[in-house]
């Protein structure tokens, strides 16, 4: 089965898969703006700005209220689309009650990128001091597809996207779906389309 990815992959300098430029989806998640006609979104448009600044394409973004099913359905629903090599979503990494975005996306994961949260919060920890602790920031790869929680503040998610994200997805996103460009793909059936 070929994907369009197909079209936009290569190899670096180095002989590494890549994927350029990334289809990539956003999450917001925040119960106060989701109730809102026209919301401010300042972490979903600083991911967008990271992006769009590499050449990379926003295919998707989405706002949801800060609830695990809500999350995961719209993580979940991102990953199984073909047109889509990248999910960020932006809120609820805290520790409150209803900063449940770690768990409902880890729930997707296949394989966790444990370094991503790790290097996060020492970047962080240049920026804020110790309340980069309270970040719970992670990563991991669902349907083959990089899924990154960042907390909801711009300056975090510019630091996520500019300092690790955007320079290192195109090869996460080509050696996630290497298998793919073999002529195999997994099924997504046990995903469903997230309609």
């Amino acid at each position: 089965m070929s994907s369009d990815s197909d079209d936009r992959r290569s190899t670096d300098a180095h002989g590494h898969d890549v994927i350029d430029p990334l289809y990539v989806g956003i999450v917001t998640v925040s119960s106060s703006r989701a109730g809102e006609d026209d919301p401010d979104d300042p972490g979903g448009d600083t991911i967008q700005a990271c992006f769009e600044a590499e050449g990379h394409e926003i295919q998707e973004r989405l706002l949801v209220r800060d609830d695990y099913s809500a999350i995961r359905t719209a993580v979940r629903g991102l990953v199984a689309r073909r047109d889509i090599d990248v999910v960020c979503t932006t809120g609820g990494t805290g520790v409150t009650a209803d900063d449940v975005s770690p768990e409902a996306t880890s729930a997707l994961f296949e394989r966790e990128l444990p370094g991503f949260g790790e290097l996060f919060r020492s970047l962080s920890w240049e920026e804020v001091g110790t309340r980069a602790m309270a970040s719970r920031a992670t990563a991991g790869i669902a349907v083959d597809t990089p899924v990154f929680c960042l907390p909801g503040s711009k300056s975090a998610c510019e630091t996520a996207c500019t300092e690790l994200i955007v320079p290192e997805t195109p090869h996460l996103a080509g050696l996630a779906t290497r298998h793919r460009s073999n002529g195999t793909d997994r099924s997504l059936d046990e995903y469903g389309t997230g309609d």
